[in-house]
């Protein structure tokens, strides 16, 4: 196995590393321009939540790549990195949309699912016990936001 030499294998390896790196940065620049362009609050949290999840994911990928084959060590930060950011980017990109769900942020017709379909229970409502520091029960009104 003469052809299968050592440099043959480096370079190889080095241009597999360098797809994932480049294609990992094309997403999140990409995703960048959705979230620029986009018209409303539901249709441009769409771009940042596939970024971080699926184009710093490929950049991390990339990473412990070069690390791992390459280099010849092995380095846990980037895969414990790596680990929490798949966990915590989906997770905060939904808190944020029922957070805007329940603030009635106002949507474009383009936005499907109508964002405005809460369910009674699921809307928030004076609490059963009054507010320390409002003990009659009458807390300061927020004003209404303009639909």
């Amino acid at each position: 196995m003469e052809w299968l030499d050592r440099q043959w294998v480096d370079t190889v390896l080095e241009a597999l590393t360098a797809f994932f790196l480049v294609a990992g940065s094309l997403i999140t620049f990409i995703s960048s321009f959705g979230m620029v362009h986009l018209r409303d609050f539901y249709l441009r949290m769409h771009g940042p939540a596939k970024a971080t999840t699926l184009g710093v994911g490929l950049v991390l990928f990339a990473s412990s790549l070069y690390f791992i084959l390459i280099e010849r060590t092995f380095h846990i930060q980037l895969i414990l990195v790596t680990i929490f950011l798949l966990i915590t980017a989906p997770i905060s990109a939904h808190l944020l949309a029922k957070a805007a769900l329940h603030r009635k942020l106002p949507s474009t017709p383009d936005t499907r699912g109508a964002p405005g379909e809460l369910k009674p229970e699921d809307t928030a409502r004076e609490p059963d016990t009054p507010h320390p520091e409002h003990p009659g029960g009458t807390a300061p009104q927020r004003p209404e936001q303009p639909q």
